[in-house]
């Protein structure tokens, strides 16, 4: 498997099979032909997180972001990576920097209403997941993240 292009195919269909930690070696084989391959650099990251390797996967996105800092693949990734973490607050900053260069983006609004959420900001997650749904009205994870910040606001606030 010499052709780059297969190689990156072959790693995808790792991927998709669960086999994550062969397709870090991969991904890793990949970079090593073409380091700045941001694409690559963020899916290996991808890829980390699914194995709950959260602190590489942060490293594969401030690569990918020293490579593009506005890259909101890598923003929202890293985000993402920090809210599992329970780094709510740094996760909030990545998705604010990815709505400074998209305020329309879905995914990071929505993201935001999650981790607005874990703080107990139940009000200010469903403004995010409202501005989401707003974008795309279909969007699962702002329809549920909504669902559950009201559910936990009538608990608390029960009339």
């Amino acid at each position: 498997m010499t052709d780059l292009t297969e190689l990156m195919n072959y790693t995808y269909n790792l991927c998709e099979e669960g086999e994550y930690e062969d397709a870090v070696q991969y991904f890793d084989a990949i970079l090593k032909k073409d380091p700045k391959n941001i694409r690559i650099i963020i899916d290996k990251g991808v890829t980390l997180g699914n194995i709950e390797k959260f602190d590489d996967a942060i490293q594969c996105y401030d690569k990918a972001l020293s490579l593009d800092s506005r890259n909101l693949d890598a923003l929202i990734n890293k985000g993402s990576a920090l809210h599992s973490m329970q780094k709510f607050n740094e996760a909030i900053e990545c998705y604010d920097m990815a709505l400074k260069i998209d305020k329309n983006s879905v995914m990071a609004l929505a993201y935001k209403g999650l981790s607005l959420g874990e703080l107990d900001k139940l009000e200010e997650s469903i403004q995010y997941f409202d501005r989401a749904l707003t974008i795309d009205d279909q969007y699962d994870i702002a329809i549920n993240g909504k669902k559950t910040a009201l559910d936990l606001l009538k608990k608390k606030h029960p009339k």
